[in-house]
């Protein structure tokens, strides 16, 4: 079929809205891929996995070439607009074609950074300048070009594009180094553009450059600053690029340069060394190398190497990981490592549909894309620790909900890596992190949502924690940290505990003597506070220490406490509230920061002017967020009646953000009100509404892949409870899959029995099976509407979940509804 068929062909069946980048001929190898797979029994799992889905309408997906949690994500920096129009950001890769390329730069995170102006550091531009060293472009404005067409393509390992003057662009990585290769037109003298100082937030803090040219070396130190935290901030960054590929290439010329925005230009042919700090003044200068090729080779191959430690660590990384290997030998390294992840869930090839499959296996992709592995590779307080070490964690609110939990059934080595780092957190600062960016400690969203992820780890496996080096005690230090010291400072680590636990929650205008942090949010932080402290008690109880466990159980309750059974919206009663010292509530209107907002100027972030009591969130979506205690909540709302009305309501008026994490657990909230069979609807909507294989196929950003493994819950059927080993039971996108945890030397597959693929759609036909009516668990009967990881997945076998059309018949959980804490729910731990 051609480029163009292919293009009418998803317009026609799909209404995708189709860009120009990347190119068609990318849709039509996974297709053809995901075809052939069919009759294979060793399929290469990277050949489904689309790169660029999310890297449009804002899901600042990096599509660069990276290892799982690679440090190193190798991509280019493109020009881009803010949302408003108004004014100029920089940016990492998006798909817009009307924007240009600046450079391609070694660091970027995926899902919050690559798009958002995070790293991008190091970025080297190669150019054509037939009248030599005194004409290339140096400075940003300048060296900026058009990508041509239809020619950005990449998979797991590997990415591409070719500008408009017609040099391709190519790159693969390891952990913490990659080869860059560059085509050049015939009879042109290639030439690059190092640059020193430019990152994508404009942060350089300072740095040295230094070009051996006997080594055919150049190695970059600098410093720049925190992309998700206090600007007085920075963190250092290092690199290392080899030019010679192992002498089969010449330098010809090379240099320094500086420029700015007002005319400077300067650059000393020769030139060996740059040292420099910041300007203090506000002057923005750049700097760099320049350099070309001898011989006028059409082909350029350049090794570079990263460090947060050094530069000698920099080219020692690229010197151990890259060595003399060929760039195909390590794009085949690369896909070997994503491979050996993305067989870990095995899905019916034959029998899925190709876009899910595609959804399903790039979602799969993206979530063992970050955090960053940089163990051995820190600096600050955790200089040489002898503990793993990831950074990027972006950032614990957005993902102990979905992302953890979906690691759980497969990874537990990865899991207990990361669940390490974040215990060395409060070993190093005395509170485990809660987002750490840049190697830097971020903004706190939701208070320590790390405490949730630590205790779906412990719950889940508590057993082998030692043999995977997590010290439980240790653990549950870290949590009582967590609960129970106050900071100083809460803005970037811990929670403002003291007034919660005074006062029940954390009051609005409250005086505070002790500490320091951003007076806003009371709403939504008591709200996920009281989940946190629910965390702690799920460990409490797994240690068997009774005083904190129902210490911790009495506070997960405080959500209680800003609940204002008084406020209508909408002909609906009772939603949470701020809440003043005295206890009178602070009134917000509930559509506040929705889609139904009334002012639509109201700030609903991090701001200082954000007065209406919640983050990102109105109260109206804020209101279903209790997932230990649902029963409860189903009674403030009026028990299961108006529960169910109220949800849909919430659905049909527009009040649901897909892209936002509080929303996550709601299309599947009818659970609690014993109507399982309206989740099934819901879900099927909530994908097919806001998920596709487009690079616009998310609803906004990835988060760190809280997106990507929301969608991968969706179509496996499932939706996990955080802190707890209990799954809720939905309908299946895929016919049969298996879970393969070698770790625990467990296979579970998962069978949907009368699956219809004519249910795979926004609105299931009548008539049409896709409702569950029984669940077994290794010839065992169970609830349809929940199981546990200990039953499931920890001891593997087959889960059969029959489907039927008759809705009315199944709409109910068989007397089993989902746990909830204060009707006995959640008693003991596995």
């Amino acid at each position: 079929m051609t480029d163009t068929f292919i293009l009418l062909l998803f317009i026609l069946l799909f209404g995708f809205r189709v860009a120009c980048q990347p190119t068609p001929a990318l849709q039509e190898r996974i297709y053809q891929a995901i075809a052939d797979a069919a009759n294979s029994t060793n399929p290469d799992y990277t050949s489904f996995v689309n790169v660029f889905i999310g890297t449009d309408n804002d899901g600042d997906v990096c599509p660069g070439a990276s290892i799982p949690f690679g440090m190193v994500k190798i991509t280019t920096d493109i020009t881009g607009y803010a949302p408003a129009g108004t004014s100029l950001r920089i940016l990492g890769y998006i798909t817009d074609p009307t924007q240009k390329v600046r450079g391609m730069s070694p660091l970027h995170d995926s899902g919050t950074g690559a798009s958002s102006g995070i790293y991008g550091n190091f970025e080297i531009m190669p150019e054509v300048c037939p009248n030599g060293f005194y004409t290339c472009p140096t400075q940003l404005l300048s060296r900026e070009r058009y990508r041509k067409n239809n020619t950005d393509d990449g998979y797991p390992g590997y990415f591409t594009l070719t500008l408009d003057n017609d040099i391709k662009m190519e790159a693969t990585a390891t952990r913490r180094a990659g080869l860059e290769r560059f085509t050049f037109p015939n009879d042109s003298t290639p030439y690059f553009v190092l640059d020193l100082s430019n990152d994508l937030p404009d942060s350089y803090a300072g740095g040295n450059m230094t070009i051996d040219p006997e080594l055919g070396r150049i190695m970059i130190s600098g410093h720049w600053g925190s992309s998700w935290g206090p600007s007085s901030y920075n963190y250092s960054a290092f690199s290392c690029y080899d030019l010679l590929n192992q002498g089969s290439q010449t330098l010809d010329e090379y240099g320094v340069w500086t420029a700015n925005l007002y005319g400077l230009d300067g650059r000393s042919l020769g030139g060996t060394q740059l040292n420099l700090t910041k300007s203090l003044i506000g002057d923005d200068y750049e700097y760099g190398a320049l350099f070309s090729y001898a011989n006028n080779p059409s082909e350029i191959m350049i090794r570079v190497g990263v460090s947060f430690k050094s530069v000698d660590q920099a080219c020692a990384n690229a010197e151990d990981e890259v060595g003399d290997s060929s760039f195909e030998e390590i794009v085949a390294q690369a896909q070997a490592l994503w491979n050996e992840k993305l067989q870990r869930v095995e899905i019916d090839l034959a029998n899925t549909a190709p876009n899910i499959t595609e959804m399903f296996y790039s979602s799969l992709y993206r979530a063992f894309l970050t955090p960053n592995n940089a163990t051995n590779e820190t600096q600050g307080v955790f200089a040489d620790t002898t503990s793993f070490y990831f950074d990027s964690l972006y950032c614990s609110w957005d993902t102990f909900r979905t992302f953890y939990p979906f690691m759980a059934l497969h990874s537990p080595i990865d899991f207990s890596q990361i669940v390490d780092s974040y215990i060395d957190g409060w070993r190093k600062n005395g509170w485990m992190p809660e987002c750490r960016a840049n190697n830097l400690p971020g903004w706190t969203q939701g208070g320590s949502s790390g405490d949730v992820i630590v205790s779906h780890f412990a719950l889940n496996y508590h057993n082998e924690a030692a043999v995977l080096g997590i010290d439980l005690d240790e653990l549950y230090t870290a949590l009582l940290a967590d609960g129970d010291i106050n900071p100083s400072e809460w803005n970037t680590e811990g929670r403002q505990v003291n007034v919660y636990k005074e006062f029940g929650y954390v009051p609005a205008g409250v005086l505070d003597v002790s500490s320091v942090g951003r007076q806003t949010r009371e709403g939504s932080r008591t709200l996920e506070y009281a989940f946190e402290d629910f965390g702690i008690r799920q460990v409490a109880l797994l240690l068997g220490q009774s005083d904190d466990e129902e210490r911790y159980a009495n506070r997960s309750y405080f959500y209680r406490n800003i609940w204002d059974p008084t406020v209508e919206s909408d002909n609906y009663t009772g939603f949470p509230q701020k809440r003043l010292m005295n206890g009178v509530f602070n009134y917000t209107d509930p559509r506040t920061c929705s889609n139904n907002d009334p002012n639509p100027d109201s700030i609903c972030s991090l701001q200082a002017t954000n007065t209406n009591g919640f983050y990102e969130s109105s109260s109206w979506e804020y209101a279903w967020f209790v997932p230990h205690d649902m029963a409860y909540l189903v009674e403030l709302m009026g028990g299961n009646d108006t529960f169910v009305d109220r949800l849909d309501h919430f659905y049909e008026a527009n009040y649901y953000l897909a892209g936002n994490e509080p929303s996550f657990q709601t299309p599947i909230g009818y659970h609690y009100a014993n109507h399982p069979t309206k989740s099934v609807d819901r879900v099927r909507e909530v994908v097919f509404q806001n998920f596709d294989i487009t690079p616009s196929g998310l609803p906004g950003n990835d988060d760190q892949a809280a997106m990507a493994t929301l969608l991968i819950f969706h179509l496996l059927g499932l939706y996990p409870v955080p802190a707890t080993t209990q799954l809720l039971v939905v309908s299946p996108f895929i016919p049969k899959y298996t879970i393969h945890n070698s770790y625990l030397g467990v296979n579970t597959t998962v069978t949907a029995v009368n699956f219809n693929a004519t249910s795979l759609q926004e609105t299931i036909p009548p008539g049409t099976a896709a409702y569950v009516s029984n669940v077994t668990v290794n010839g065992v009967a169970s609830t349809r509407c929940h199981f546990d990881f200990y039953d499931v997945f920890r001891k593997g076998g087959n889960v059969i979940i029959e489907l039927t059309a008759d809705k009315d018949a199944v709409d109910d959980c068989e007397g089993s509804l989902p746990e909830s804490l204060s009707t006995g729910g959640f008693a003991s731990a596995r």
